[in-house]
């Protein structure tokens, strides 16, 4: 989709970024991009991407954040985009290899490229659903959600209710049978996906509070219980994956969370459309800057 070109500010030619290889414990390197304020770094953010979104969908919003002040760091999962170091079938990551061994591994960087700042997550749907495997969160200052929730196939409406239980229950189990992985890019559903992750995305989605399904399963260690960083969930009334009710679920997981939800609708910003996915696109910044405003507010507060 081709977008404005002026919805940065006109200093954000100035920011410098470099690229950046992560290796995590797993022994898997993860692409990354790292963004430079052009002065004083103010706090240091790592943004956590959706199932199988790419880093680059987060490029003019991380360049926004350097423009204001703060250190950023995006980066791919294991298995997306140029962190996909083996053909596709053999691939074994997972959601849970995401939560425990991605994020900590960028985390850490974090710091390595930022030091003697504060930390913050912004992570966007599974994002900030997989923090609580985290067993770095501790430097954690805060967290600032978009779009987070459990994703529930029975808390949503139709007909997009249709349109999910087809993916989740006919396309990922026959793909994954068929290719070996699940190519959600054909639908789309962002990049095409490991079988692992695709398979816990069915499995979270058809249970209830998303990643609480696995908990005594196939998770057995977890710090959803210990998470007490403050933090924001932002949610808007025509995402048809992270609803309200959906959103509720997800933060009663993080039970000591004192978490600060804001449900809007896009036109409480004069757009027609939001959903799941356009907080972070340039258009909708150029159209309403109040939203990105909010999480530069919330991380100035958080400072």
């Amino acid at each position: 989709m081709e977008e404005p070109q002026n919805s940065l500010p006109t200093d954000s030619h100035v920011i410098k970024t470099d690229a950046l290889s992560i290796m995590t414990e797993r022994n898997q390197p993860l692409a990354a991009t790292v963004y430079r304020p052009q002065h004083t770094t103010k706090a240091a953010v790592m943004i956590a991407p959706a199932t199988g979104i790419k880093r680059q969908f987060y490029h003019h919003f991380a360049t926004y954040l350097a423009t204001c002040g703060f250190g950023v760091v995006t980066f791919d999962n294991e298995g997306i985009g140029e962190s996909l170091s083996t053909e596709l079938p053999k691939c074994d990551a997972s959601l849970i290899s995401w939560g425990r061994h991605d994020l900590p591994a960028v985390l850490d960087a974090l710091q390595d490229e930022f030091a003697d700042t504060t930390y913050h997550i912004i992570g966007h749907s599974a994002g900030g659903q997989l923090i609580g495997l985290m067993p770095n969160y501790q430097t954690v200052q805060s967290v600032f959600n978009v779009a987070c929730s459990s994703g529930q196939i029975k808390n949503m409406d139709m007909p997009y209710k249709l349109k999910a239980m087809g993916f989740m229950d006919a396309f990922i189990p026959l793909s994954s049978l068929v290719l070996g992985y699940t190519p959600a890019d054909k639908i789309g559903m962002g990049e095409p996906l490991p079988r692992g992750v695709a398979r816990q995305w069915r499995e979270w989605c058809n249970g209830a509070g998303y990643i609480k399904t696995a908990f005594g399963h196939s998770i057995h260690t977890h710090f959803y219980d210990e998470l007490s960083m403050p933090a924001l969930w932002l949610g808007f009334s025509d995402d048809d994956i992270a609803n309200s009710e959906n959103m509720d679920d997800m933060i009663r997981v993080f039970t000591k969370m004192p978490v600060e939800k804001r449900f809007y609708t896009p036109q409480d910003f004069g757009l027609s459309r939001i959903g799941h996915m356009r907080y972070f696109s340039r258009r909708t910044h150029v159209k309403a800057p109040a939203l990105w405003q909010m999480a530069v507010d919330w991380l100035e507060q958080q400072c």
